[in-house]
């Protein structure tokens, strides 16, 4: 079966009530391929405008940046899955670089934070990736498998599960990996996926790419075979987020 192209876009901590209103206005009157899966992610203040926002019938969804892994309880500062779920959010990103390296998100952290998702009926879009050190160390394959392999230990659906390789070194600094280096790492991790999970859901799952996306370079990423997808950051907040919605057009 054909994966179905998706392209989720992370707002970061970027938008005030007027500016997130003004993207998803463009998105709701846009014209988006309908071959392809929409998923934006704004700050948590955010989420039910934005879901209120949404036309009825538009190709798009809603995701939370993070979560945390209990269902409710004395965590200041902290959503659960749960409530991502009761309040109609169907979407989660989980184990983002800048969770990572700023937050202390371990590989067993982002694990267990995916299985809590996964429990509470949400959807998650699975973040890896290596360092620039990491990757001159030769590295980068070593790294993508601990940490796809450390979801692995808790998660045995992986039907409800989009990963997103995100080289560290390409997020927010212009630098993009080129399609061949995308490609070559977007094929290991199904090689992986096939033997640390089964092939079925080697072949099934989805496999972004995220780093640098922009309209110019994400129609020739798209053509990559293991390549499914993006994870845009710093585009999904310009026009140009539609023209990387359509790439496969």
């Amino acid at each position: 079966m054909a994966r179905k192209f998706f392209v989720g876009g992370n707002f970061k901590m970027n938008g005030t009530c007027a500016s997130t209103k003004s993207i998803v206005d463009n998105l709701n009157n846009a014209t988006l391929d309908p071959n392809t899966e929409v998923v934006i992610a704004p700050p948590a203040l955010h989420l039910l405008s934005v879901l209120a926002q949404i036309k009825s019938g538009a190709n798009v969804q809603v995701a939370a940046q993070n979560v945390f892994t209990a269902a409710s309880g004395a965590y200041t500062g902290e959503i659960s899955p749960v409530q991502l779920k009761d309040a109609g959010v169907p979407w989660v990103i989980i184990g983002h670089s800048e969770r990572r390296t700023l937050f202390g998100d371990t590989d067993e952290v982002v694990a267990q934070k995916t299985k809590a998702a996964l429990d509470a009926g949400l959807s998650v879009i699975a973040c890896i990736g290596e360092t620039l050190a990491e990757r001159e160390s030769d590295k980068t394959f070593e790294i993508v498998d601990r940490q796809v392999a450390a979801i692995a230990k808790l998660v045995t659906d992986w039907s409800n599960v989009v990963i997103a390789y995100e080289p560290v070194w390409a997020i927010g600094t212009g630098k993009v990996a080129t399609s061949a280096q995308a490609q070559e790492v977007h094929k290991h991790v199904r090689e992986f996926l096939a033997s640390a999970v089964s092939p079925q859901v080697a072949e099934s799952t989805r496999i972004l790419y995220g780093g640098s996306v922009t309209a110019s370079n994400s129609k020739e990423l798209a053509t990559q075979p293991d390549v499914d997808g993006f994870l845009v950051g710093g585009a999904s907040l310009k026009p140009e987020f539609v023209d990387i919605i359509n790439s496969r057009q």
